[in-house]
């Protein structure tokens, strides 16, 4: 009787906490975690107490506000909360994948193969100018996943970038504005798939059915022209090396550093040297490294097949695909060629070879870390409907054509204060289509010469949620973006938010508004393009 009685009691207090949840769900309270939390990282220059700040406030928040609450609240944050993030197997995934990738560095480091990758390319980028061309160029090829792109890209270049004395805000930025905007932007990547099966749900909600998901994404790429114009401008950094906000600061101090421990201040990334007396062969890095790559797409392939339909296009195959299985199986595979290769030329003893693969790890530790509580909080935020909320402040539009901007700003909102492209992406495509849909219908423009309205305000989704990832502190792709290349975190958020509002705002002005009143996207890109470079070469300045 008292274990019931017990048990009554609890299943009470739960219903009770559970209807204070719904209290504050969709309030004004919704928003002050994630904000909390970015103005704490962005004054203090410290992510970790910045993000577990506002996730103990959101959790305190979601249990009611009560005064007890504020010393239960650390011990949920870390019981429910973390331990939940860690229990999801695709963040389980995605974190074996980063550590993986990481130990992979190790090893290539200590057989001597990433010294002869820097050798290889020292050849041609010998200058500070074509390494920050060849940065870029790396970004733009590891296309099909922007997790891989930035751990890859950031790990290999940055003994490139150190040697020409490019600071690690610089390789920051250079990675993270090329990893997001080319796996949104391609044809075949791990975020299509996701892409395509939002917009395709929401096609069938509004009951549109002349074309299909794809079929419309493809028409979306178009009006992306956040991503689009990101990426022209990391080009057109690296080609001037003209620099615009504190990012020119940091490159004078890179440049007059004697060392790049002079630049890297906070969170210096563990170099693993080569073993002393023994050859470095480009090879042994090339090769896990294009193993990790075809694995992957292998992966992608294998997982996204479906026996049972001869009709399956590739477009289909890599939209059914199990992205993460593919990323655990490519990165074991590197792992695997990159310990048997230094094990069979002698490079490395079988001690050398696991002891190189800890040391790999350790520096994505802290990345891990904060992933963790990015994630937390992203759940707290989802309790809140943090989302939903920004929502509803614009519910009521005026008119259809100003739907895409205020769409893309919205977007961008959302993905800053969740930290997640992909949760902005999932809330609001749902909710927008038919928002869209149902104004056209209002207001009399369902004629197909208007359906770019659609695509427009489609892609103001995709690409403000790049956007507001790339502002983000608490970010996942800029996380690891800063990680991978040694800079601590905070610089280089500072560093990259006035690069991303230079490109956001010419997507909005010179791209977003016009092609929502009619004007050729394609004219559009190609007028901010040109505007964009005048503007750098105004405003910036060389170290």
């Amino acid at each position: 009787m008292i274990l019931l009685a017990l048990s009554g009691l609890s299943i009470a207090q739960e219903a009770t906490k559970e209807a204070v949840k719904v209290a504050h769900a969709g309030t004004w309270l919704a928003v002050l975690p994630p904000l909390l939390a970015i103005a704490i990282a962005l004054i203090f220059r410290q992510v970790i107490p910045a993000l577990f700040t506002g996730l103990v406030f959101g959790v305190w928040v979601v249990g009611g506000m009560e005064l007890s609450g504020l010393v239960t609240a650390p011990l949920t944050t870390l019981e429910v909360y973390a331990v939940n993030s860690l229990a999801d197997a695709d963040r389980a995934s995605i974190i074996l994948f980063s550590l993986m990738i990481g130990g992979m560095v190790g090893i290539t480091s200590r057989n001597g193969g990433m010294q002869g990758i820097v050798n290889l390319i020292l050849r041609w980028a010998n200058s500070v100018k074509r390494a920050s061309l060849a940065t870029v160029g790396m970004g733009l090829s590891i296309f099909f996943d922007d997790y891989a792109n930035s751990l890859v890209v950031g790990n290999t270049m940055r003994p490139v970038t150190d040697r020409m004395k490019i600071s690690r805000e610089k390789l920051a930025y250079l990675v993270d504005s090329t990893a997001a905007p080319i796996a949104c932007l391609a044809l075949v990547t791990t975020w299509v798939g996701y892409q395509v099966g939002l917009i395709d749900d929401a096609l069938k909600v509004v009951g549109y059915t002349d074309m299909g998901g794809y079929g419309v994404f493809l028409q979306t790429i178009p009006f992306s022209f956040y991503p689009i114009l990101a990426l022209f401008l990391t080009i057109m950094v690296a080609a001037t090396g003209k620099d615009i906000g504190p990012m020119y600061q940091a490159e004078v101090k890179a440049r007059n550093a004697t060392s790049v421990q002079e630049v890297t201040i906070q969170h210096p990334t563990e170099e693993i040297d080569p073993v002393e007396d023994k050859p470095h062969r480009a090879i042994n890095a090339i090769l896990p490294f294009a193993t990790l790559i075809g694995v992957v797409l292998f992966g992608l392939y294998i997982t996204g097949l479906d026996p049972d339909n001869p009709n399956q296009t590739l477009r289909d195959v890599v939209g059914n695909a199990n992205s993460y299985k593919a990323l655990l199986w490519g990165t074991m595979a590197g792992v695997l060629v990159a310990a048997i290769l230094s094990l069979v030329q002698r490079i490395l003893t079988l001690q050398q070879t696991v002891n190189a693969w800890l040391k790999g790890i350790k520096p994505m530790i802290l990345a891990m870390v904060i992933l963790i509580l990015a994630w937390s909080l992203s759940a707290v935020c989802d309790q809140l409907e943090t989302s939903q909320y920004i929502t509803t402040l614009i519910a009521d539009t005026l008119s259809v054509h100003w739907l895409p901007l205020l769409t893309f700003l919205l977007a961008a909102l959302t993905a800053f204060a969740t930290g997640s492209s992909w949760g902005a992406m999932g809330i609001l495509i749902p909710l927008v289509v038919p928002i869209t849909w149902n104004m056209m219908e209002a207001q009399g423009v369902m004629d197909p010469a208007y359906f770019y309205l659609l695509y427009c305000t489609i892609a103001s989704v995709l690409a403000g949620a790049v956007w507001g990832d790339h502002c983000s502190p608490i970010s996942d792709t800029t996380i690891l973006s800063s990680m991978a290349s040694g800079c601590d975190h905070i610089e280089h958020v500072r560093t990259q938010i006035p690069y991303a509002f230079y490109a956001g705002g010419f997507a909005m002005v010179v791209g977003i508004i016009p092609a929502s009143f009619g004007f050729s996207p394609w004219l559009a890109i190609v007028l901010a393009a040109i505007t964009m470079y005048l503007g750098l070469q105004w405003k910036g300045k060389t170290a």
